[in-house]
């Protein structure tokens, strides 16, 4: 490799990265609000919360991935030629493969690994992810154990404990139980504990109160009580393992007992075709880079900035693609178009590339844009303006 094109390849692996860490701590950020109300109603601690969020990143990293890489190449060439460094090549006799090398080298390295991450990293990280949260929603001695808040365990069962001693005695025990509709059950009890054993609540030193729907109530005291847990730990216990959180072996033989396989088995397919599609994207929009700031360009000629051009491009292509995907579940037609949108992209960039074009939106669209907004801006000016008419007040 040339020095130039490792000075290019350098340059755009840095605005690469520096482009992919802050997308990826958004997302980041994000998934982990939405991991905190789960978390703190289970009873998790701080390193299961840092953990499921963790395990999300794998799964929104092939789709943040190539964006990043659109962003960082587009950006890197566009500063190259305001610096006049692509002008100067161009000056210098250097032929366009010197700038596109490089980058290319660069978007076929990360389609490599969105491969990896996609059949290998993702179908491991989905599967913990719901196995934890089956776990958190089925452990009921952490849900029970907040102090003096009511906690709703299920539809029409909610519990308030008042406090939690040791040895696991649960102090000043508050159960509202609505899931039948012919009576509604209020129990209250001194204390309690959980038997994980027979998964049961069990009550000591209180009483029921029984209300029926013409509005009687009778009123049951006891000893001891034991309310049933087991029906709500088992059946939240469970995780449901789809399509997408399977690994390629699995996808490409699946078990015809697999409750999923049989409630929508085009799900399984589609999966396969989208993992062999999605990991074309980087190459693709690298592409897409290229073909829309690859090219020297004077100063003086009026153009919307390559990068927007590029972004737009590329969601264009990635809505598209993920329109055919998420179609391709009930109608096996949308699968070539899966491969379609990539190939038909690639194709169309390397005919872009190979015959010196470049892609840019119209600048009489942008022209005719920044038009209607101005004239927009002097109309509300006007409107929220005072009247400076000559009339006096009665």
């Amino acid at each position: 490799m040339k020095l130039i094109e490792r000075y290019i390849l350098r340059r755009a692996s840095l605005m690469f990265v520096a482009t992919l860490v802050p997308l990826l701590g958004i997302v980041w950020v994000t998934q982990a609000l939405g991991s905190i109300n789960l978390v703190t109603d289970s009873g998790q601690s701080i390193f299961a919360f840092l953990k499921l969020a963790s395990l999300v990143l794998p799964s929104v990293i092939p789709i943040i991935l190539p964006f990043a890489l659109v962003i960082g190449v587009s950006q890197t060439l566009t500063v190259m030629n305001s610096d006049s460094e692509l002008t100067v090549l161009n000056s210098a006799g250097a032929s366009r493969a010197t700038i596109i090398r490089p980058v290319m080298i660069l978007a076929v390295a990360m389609s490599f690994v969105s491969f990896a991450v996609d059949n290998f990293v993702e179908p491991y990280s989905r599967t913990a992810v719901r196995k934890m949260i089956a776990t958190a929603h089925a452990d009921m001695l952490s849900a029970v154990v907040q102090e003096n808040t009511f906690r709703k365990i299920t539809d029409g069962l909610y519990v308030q404990v008042a406090e939690r001693r040791n040895g696991g005695v649960l102090g000043g025990l508050f159960v509202a139980d609505t899931r039948d509709p012919r009576f509604e059950l209020v129990y209250y009890a001194r204390e309690g504990a959980v038997d994980e054993n027979s998964s049961a609540l069990v009550m000591k030193d209180g009483e029921v109160h029984r209300k029926l729907p013409d509005g009687n109530v009778s009123i049951i005291k006891f000893d001891s009580y034991a309310f049933d847990l087991a029906d709500l730990t088992q059946s939240v216990g469970k995780s449901n393992i789809r399509a997408k959180d399977r690994d390629l072996i699995y996808l490409f033989d699946p078990d015809p007992t697999d409750p999923q396989y049989q409630k929508n088995p085009g799900a399984f397919t589609a999966e396969i075709h989208r993992r062999f599609t999605e990991w074309l994207f980087p190459a693709v929009f690298g592409l897409i880079a290229l073909v829309v700031s690859g090219d020297a360009r004077s100063h003086r000629e009026a153009r919307v900035h390559p990068m927007i051009t590029a972004l737009l491009t590329a969601l264009f292509v990635r809505w598209a693609s993920f329109y055919a995907s998420n179609n391709a579940d009930e109608s096996p037609y949308y699968i070539p178009i899966m491969y379609l949108i990539p190939v038909i992209t690639a194709a169309l960039a390397i005919r872009y590339l190979g015959r010196n074009k470049s892609l840019d939106i119209p600048v009489t669209l942008g022209e005719r844009l920044a038009d209607l907004r101005d004239r927009l801006l002097a109309r509300f000016t006007r409107a929220g303006s005072p009247s400076t008419g000559g009339g006096g007040t009665p």
